[in-house]
């Protein structure tokens, strides 16, 4: 059974429709990396999965229950923990307040303090410091490790490369790498195409609310997802 599945989920912004009839299914320790230009859908339809925005229609359904009527707390609780695009760090308090913050809503499970500090190991000499400090990779760092302090089943990752310096998107991935290979679910928002499918066992690209393209990393020509992201050849399904 999948752990995620969404059924013809539909969203948006008063008139706007920004997510148009979205299905697809991520089991258990799956990378599932949702690619797109800007203005895509990929943010709404994380926003609904993690609760934070309303689905107009569909279901999202998670461990095989319908949680479409829960709000944001209540998914966290179930195991969903988001990163959102721009970190939204509580900036004056420290990155170990910050942490523990999170942990007040954490359900039983591995992540605590002292194990998220082994996977951000460059965490470690800044926990006193405030959180507004930090660099950009730093502050990314923090986000994720403060996500995972609620020992989630379902980790969503919003746009985590955006505005960072290669060498500090470099550092993240290599901590999200650990992450995945100790089997964590991920549920990733790219637009660098290359970071995404290094990562992902499973790929959707999104054009314009809908799905243009989907299908396992494997069977799935780069340039495909190519002219799926930018909506050349939309009924291509290209395989290797």
């Amino acid at each position: 059974m999948s752990l995620l599945r969404v059924d013809g989920l539909e969203a948006g912004y008063g008139l706007l429709k920004a997510v148009r009839a979205v299905s697809f299914e991520c089991a258990q320790g799956e990378v599932l990396a949702l690619v797109g230009a800007n203005g895509a859908g990929k943010t709404t339809l994380l926003r609904c999965i993690a609760g934070v925005h309303a689905a107009s229609a569909g279901r999202v359904v998670f461990d095989g229950a319908d949680i479409g009527s829960l709000r944001a707390p209540r998914r966290v609780g179930l195991g969903i923990a988001m990163v959102p695009e721009g970190r939204r760090l509580f900036t004056a308090m420290s990155v170990e307040d910050n942490l523990r913050v999170a942990a007040l809503r954490a359900r039983k499970g591995p992540w605590n303090l002292e194990s998220v500090l082994e996977a951000f190991p460059q965490l470690k000499p800044k926990l006193k410091a405030a959180a507004g400090t930090l660099s950009g990779g730093q502050q990314q760092a923090t986000a994720i490790a403060r996500a995972l302090m609620t020992n989630p089943r379902l980790l969503l990752l919003d746009e985590i490369s955006l505005g960072l310096s290669p060498i500090a998107v470099d550092q993240v991935y290599e901590s999200l790498r650990g992450l995945i290979d100790a089997g964590t679910t991920v549920v990733l928002v790219e637009q660098d195409l290359t970071r995404a499918l290094a990562v992902a066992t499973q790929v959707i690209c999104m054009l314009e609310g809908r799905v243009a393209l989907q299908g396992r990393r494997e069977e799935l020509q780069r340039q495909a997802i190519m002219d799926a992201y930018f909506g050349l050849g939309r009924e291509a399904r290209g395989a290797a």
